[in-house]
């Protein structure tokens, strides 16, 4: 993890702390769900450029041998 903790960083820590635990798990919780909804979105964004690729023809799609000949194709 990066070493030099910013001045604003350091404060939202200090500003955790100060919250009782039931508050901090509350907390914790929160962030962990927006957290998993953020690579939700990430996600659902990669399989749409990926669907709209495979519409516009360039994607493929194949079997694990036909992506190691193309792989392994010389160019």
């Amino acid at each position: 993890m990066n070493e030099k903790v910013t001045p604003s960083f350091q404060s939202a820590i200090e500003v955790i702390e100060a919250l009782s635990p039931e508050d901090q798990e509350a907390l914790l919780d929160l962030i962990r769900h927006r957290l998993i909804e953020r690579r939700r979105e990430e996600i659902a964004r990669h399989a749409a450029e990926t669907l709209q690729a495979v519409r516009e023809g360039r994607a493929k799609s194949g079997s694990i041998e036909e992506l190691k000949r193309d792989l392994l194709a010389e160019p």
